[in-house]
């Protein structure tokens, strides 16, 4: 795993943990604890995607900002965004029903 793509796969985590934290009020955590159990999430569910599809980040891209530029695929990063959401999403879901139960 590259620097690059746990990254992509931590922002979108969070990302994904505080949509479902907004869309589901009463299983909110927080702000804090939706990015923590959506970052948790998303890199879960991105690598599991990641080895099930093969779909992996050129080991090239996460040697500096320039060559990320030139050797980032497009449906790595694509794969990694929505893996990360949505692993951040379902994770925060399920942690904001198990907590308010």
């Amino acid at each position: 795993m590259d620097i690059l793509g746990l990254i992509i796969q931590l922002v979108a985590g969070a990302v994904g943990g505080n949509a479902a934290g907004a869309a589901m009020k009463a299983k909110s955590l927080g702000t804090t604890g939706n990015s923590i159990a959506g970052a948790i999430g998303g890199v879960i569910l991105a690598q599991i995607v990641q080895r099930v599809t093969g779909v992996q980040m050129s080991p090239d891209a996460a040697a500096g900002a320039a060559t990320a530029a030139s050797n980032l695929d497009i449906g790595s990063l694509i794969t990694q965004i929505v893996g990360g959401g949505a692993g951040g999403a379902i994770l925060t879901a399920i942690v904001g029903m198990i907590k308010n139960r």
